[in-house]
């Protein structure tokens, strides 16, 4: 399948902002996962969970009154997930100024009504643009298998 850039455009309201103007941090992610998972499913025609959440970098603030555009497409497709690219631009409306304020990466898996895994669509990487995007997911799927479990003794301090 051909991957589709979903976008979202919304204004950054007073009550999605800290005490210094600016966009919280969690409603920004919750943007993210949003757009992502409606490019997942669009993907693969099925219902998707986020898996995991990578590479989550806030570059700007978004201040209070800014346009917001968040977009997200599929990036790579396993045997049943799929990792998709997010990024999140702000701009100011006074001075049409836009820059990169987040970008992230996810893993979202397709279930069935069950919950059980489903196998996804192949994804159809034409250019070389996302062939080189596509190989970089199959690393970075291969290196956070092979990490799975590990490094989670933070967790105690959290659970005890």
């Amino acid at each position: 399948m051909k991957p589709q850039v979903v976008e979202m455009a919304r204004l950054l309201l007073p009550g999605e902002a800290n005490a210094l103007g600016a966009a919280f941090g969690g409603s920004v992610v919750g943007w993210i996962d949003m757009c992502a998972a409606i490019a997942a499913q669009r993907h693969c025609r099925q219902t998707v969970v986020t898996a995991s959440m990578d590479d989550l970098h806030f570059h700007a603030p978004i201040k209070v009154g800014w346009s917001v555009t968040v977009r997200a497409r599929v990036v790579a497709a396993f045997n049943t997930s799929l990792e998709v690219g997010a990024t999140v631009h702000g701009e100011d409306p006074r001075t049409g100024v836009r820059q990169l304020t987040c970008s992230a990466l996810l893993t979202f898996v397709a279930l069935d009504p069950e919950g059980r895994r489903l196998k996804v669509p192949p994804l159809d990487a034409e250019t070389e643009a996302e062939k080189k995007a596509a190989s970089e997911a199959f690393s970075r799927r291969t290196e956070r298998l092979a990490k799975r479990g590990q490094g989670l003794s933070w967790l105690e301090l959290l659970t005890a």
